[in-house]
């Protein structure tokens, strides 16, 4: 399989993530510049009840996601060819080595969406930035993830 047929099955696998349905991520942008990850809110968000925000351990997470997808699509651009069984065991390898989030404002909204952006790639290390906004543009959150992606 090339890079552009695998990213449609990379993308479904990242939903079908347990923790990830929990959420409600959805993937809408996947290719070689950008990933992009959007969802709702949803009441069970609240970190903090006084002023109804979402907590923070959501948003590293959303942040977390879209930051390791757009590693995977970096790690794999590489390749010229990989079969399926071939991808999801590199996939089961490939994880969160560490990860940086930068709260700018309260997390309020109806719909969110996360970006990732590859800073470096490497053979065995991508780093990417990430950041969260709401349905009318602000800035919640920055992120910079490192992956281990070899």
């Amino acid at each position: 399989m090339k890079h552009a047929d695998l990213l449609p099955l990379i993308a479904t696998t990242f939903e079908q993530m347990p923790f990830n349905q929990l959420l409600g991520l959805k993937v809408t942008r996947f290719d070689l510049e950008q990933a992009e990850v959007c969802f709702d809110w949803s009441e069970q968000f609240i970190g903090n009840p006084m002023q109804k925000i979402m907590h923070g351990g959501v948003i590293a997470t959303v942040l977390d996601v879209v930051g390791g997808i757009m590693a995977v699509s970096s790690a794999l651009s590489r390749m010229q060819a990989i079969q399926q069984d071939e991808l999801f065991s590199r996939l089961g390898k490939m994880s969160t080595i560490d990860i940086r989030t930068d709260y700018l404002r309260p997390g309020r909204g109806q719909h969110f969406t996360a970006t990732a952006r590859v800073i470096r790639s490497g053979n065995k290390v991508a780093v990417c930035r990430m950041e969260l906004h709401n349905d009318s543009g602000v800035h919640i959150a920055l992120g910079t993830g490192t992956y281990l992606v070899g």
